[in-house]
């Protein structure tokens, strides 16, 4: 999926007011997710995204271990929303992440993340 197609759906499902709101919250999302998995898994995520959406998906850091409430925190964290605001961004990025890449990888990616998360990529039957 190119870029446009995939800020054109994040921002309808974010129902965000502009595109550049669309990548910010892209940004944001994708930065946060980058933090949660692998190194490994990120290349392999990011070569599935084009550019500049794989850019996003650079760690700031080490990978770091926390639930579904600390990724939300850091989410809302990094967009000045508040909680329930930082899991609609999510969701809205997410599960347009799980349609742009194939179904390998994002079981590899969900494979990662503990219980609750996949409901942010519109799997929730996924989900314990």
């Amino acid at each position: 999926m190119k870029s446009d197609e995939f800020l054109a759906k994040v921002r309808e499902r974010g129902e965000y007011g502009s595109r550049a709101e669309a990548e910010r919250v892209t940004g944001v999302v994708l930065r946060v997710l980058a933090g949660r998995i692998t190194p490994g898994e990120v290349a392999d995520l990011a070569s599935q995204l084009s550019a500049p959406l794989d850019a996003a998906l650079r760690p700031e850091g080490r990978t770091e271990s926390y639930g579904r409430e600390e990724f939300l925190r850091r989410v809302a964290e990094g967009t000045g929303a508040r909680a329930r605001t930082a899991e609609w961004d999510a969701c809205a990025v997410l599960s347009t992440v799980a349609e742009a890449v194939s179904g390998g990888e994002l079981n590899q990616v969900l494979g990662q993340l503990p219980s609750g998360y996949a409901v942010f990529f519109g799997k929730p039957g996924l989900s314990d």
